[in-house]
């Protein structure tokens, strides 16, 4: 499978990549600073440089593929501007170049309880931009999975979840989040679903397994 991922120096999809490509896929990653295509080629990922911000089309560097994962973000200490232009609108650039290229797959990394407000300005900002991004692409008519995963870590992987259309708040490690986000890109079943996503005791098929069932 050809895979382009939309944020691939982000810390999640530095730990997917060498996922997908010990499963054989092919895998392409869009980065803003060309300082880290060399760290992206090391992991085998070709590396495309696209300013998702600056671009106001990115079909060209996305490019023919058979999915697409959305791993942007704003990130941490950064402004409520940002958090329209790039968790919201990057990844709305990123339905459009999935349409007009013919890409029928699109995996969302999304957020929990995105309809809660909490927080700080910056932090509402942020949920609704994500809210409106998961709708976007709810009706976009795309085959997509949004992934709503806890408060993120950085502990090891267990290679157990908890994972529903709604769960309590909870914690979960970037690199389980990075194994879900594998494991549905092999599991056509998966599409048109969006889950919360915690740390739990259901090894990441099984669970997949039960929700599609």
């Amino acid at each position: 499978m050809d895979i382009v991922i939309a944020g691939a120096h982000g810390k999640i999809a530095m730990l997917l990549h060498p996922l997908l490509t010990a499963r054989g896929h092919r895998v392409r990653g869009l980065v803003r600073n060309p300082d880290h295509v060399p760290e992206l080629e090391a992991l085998g990922v070709e590396g495309v440089v696209c300013d998702m911000e600056a671009e106001p089309d990115i079909a060209a560097p996305v490019g023919s593929a058979d999915a697409v994962v959305f791993a942007a973000g704003a990130g941490p200490g950064s402004g409520e501007a940002r958090k329209w232009s790039m968790d919201r609108d990057g990844a709305l650039k990123l339905i459009d170049a999935a349409r007009a290229n013919g890409i029928e797959r699109y995996i969302m990394i999304s957020a929990m309880h995105t309809r809660t407000p909490r927080g700080n300005d910056v932090f509402k900002a942020y949920l609704r931009a994500k809210a409106e991004a998961d709708d976007a692409l709810t009706d976009s008519g795309l085959a997509y999975t949004i992934v709503r995963p806890g408060s993120l870590t950085d502990d090891p992987g267990t290679g157990c979840v908890a994972l529903a259309e709604s769960l309590p708040k909870g914690e979960i490690p970037r690199a389980d989040v990075a194994a879900v986000i594998a494991e549905v890109l092999d599991r056509p079943e998966t599409a048109r679903r969006a889950f919360d996503l915690t740390g739990g005791t259901e090894p990441i098929p099984d669970a997949l397994r039960l929700l599609t069932a």
